[in-house]
Order: structure tokens, then C-alpha cells, then sequence
């Protein structure tokens, strides 16, 4: 699988300032949120979960060939039955990491493992709120990357657990087009909405000084 831009995005963006201590990362793909997670601060648990077996090795194979794979691990389990596991054993985490499937099933292909990844039919919003908000700790932040037009949507599922949405930041591809993403942070605790726009492109591979800000930790070139 390659590295999208919801990964880098979501992964500079989400916040680490309240020193996670333990992190999970839902539907790792090639791992990449994990990395720049280990990458950004000192959690000493960072777990990450995927479905797809051949995206799970390859979610381990980049753990290990990394410098922080004493702190990087991934289960090879769907979201659902990994959070009722870690529900039972009262385990919480201090930061849990979406960049979720969100295709409808009207778009599905022949390949299952590329359904498995892009396609909400194998982790609905509702399952994934629903799970994270048994095993989100009291002071912890839930950070994720969806489509724009399914942000209302989401905030309301989100609040019927009672997670409030902290932060926002809508994410477009240049100046003049629509916003296609939202960067949304939630928490149990309410607070002051804190909102953003972030324009990734003047032109064609010329990146705006913002996007560049956020990112340029995690490119080789940038």
C-alpha cells in the first residue's frame, strides 16, 4: 500500500502534548501514523491493529526496520474484537489514531484486501466510535481523518458517547478548491471549539509554507 496524504496529515496534526503514554493506531495499512508517532514523542506502548493480513506484515516488517520497534506492536485483529479484549482487561490508551475506511459499498472492487482498507463496510463509524470509547482513557484524545461531508455526521455519532469535539482543521488540496478532509480531535472533556483550514498546494508539488511547517519532520525532502 503507499503512504496517502490523510496519513502524513493526520499524523503531524494529531496532538502529543499531553505526553501519551499509550497510543493505538486503528487499521495501521503500512504503519506510517504509528512511525511518526514514535517519531514525535516518548509513549512507550504504541500498539496499532489491522485487519488485512498483508497489510500487517507489512506494518511489522516497517515496526521492525525502524529505530522505535521496542516501543511498536501490531495485532492482527479487527478493531471490534481487539477493543472489547482490551475493554475486559480494563486497559485504556492516552491517544487512539483513525484514518479510517470511508468508500460506501457501492464502490467496492473485485480486490478484497483494497475493500478491506477503503470501504466503511468493514469498520462503520458507529463500530469505531463505539469501541474507542471504551477503551479511550478520561484525559485522552481520539484523533481522525474523514471526508469533509461526513463530519456532521460523525460529531453527532461521536457525541452520543459523550466525546466532544476539541479541535478541527479542514484540509484543502489548493486555494480555490473544496475542502475534501477534516482533521476533527475529540476527548470526553468539552471545550472551546478550536478550528483551523489548511491548503496543501499553490500549484502542482509546490507546497504551501503551512503544509510544509506540519510536515517536513517526516519527508526526506520537502
Amino acid at each position: 500500500m503507499k503512504i496517502g496524504t490523510d496519513a502524513v496529515l493526520l499524523g503531524a496534526w494529531c496532538t502529543v502534548d499531553n505526553y501519551p503514554n499509550a497510543v493505538l493506531d486503528i487499521g495501521s495499512g503500512t504503519g506510517i501514523i504509528s512511525l511518526m508517532i514514535a517519531q514525535r514523542c516518548d509513549a512507550m506502548t504504541i500498539d496499532a491493529v489491522e485487519i488485512d493480513e498483508n497489510a500487517y506484515e507489512q506494518t511489522v516488517e516497517n515496526f521492525e526496520q525502524s529505530d522505535w520497534g521496542d516501543r511498536l506492536y501490531c495485532y492482527n485483529a479487527s478493531f471490534q474484537d481487539f477493543a472489547e479484549e482490551i475493554a475486559e482487561e480494563e486497559e485504556t490508551y492516552d491517544l487512539i489514531i483513525s484514518n479510517p475506511p470511508f468508500y460506501t459499498d457501492e464502490f467496492e472492487t473485485d480486490n478484497e484486501a483494497r475493500n478491506k482498507a477503503r470501504f466503511i463496510s468493514s469498520l462503520s463509524f458507529e463500530a469505531l466510535i463505539s469501541g474507542v470509547s471504551k477503551i479511550l482513557s478520561k484525559s485522552g484524545t481520539f484523533s481522525v481523518v474523514i471526508p469533509k461531508k461526513e463530519e456532521d455526521s460523525f460529531v453527532a455519532l461521536a457525541l452520543k458517547q459523550n466525546l466532544f469535539l476539541n479541535r478541527a482543521c479542514r484540509v484543502k488540496g489548493t486555494e480555490t478548491s473544496e475542502i475534501k478532509r477534516s482533521l476533527l480531535e475529540f476527548s470526553f472533556e468539552e471545550s472551546t471549539l478550536i478550528e483551523e483550514e489548511l491548503i496543501i498546494e499553490i500549484s502542482r508539488h509546490n507546497y504551501t509554507k503551512e503544509y510544509i511547517a506540519l510536515t517536513k519532520d517526516f519527508y526526506l525532502k520537502m
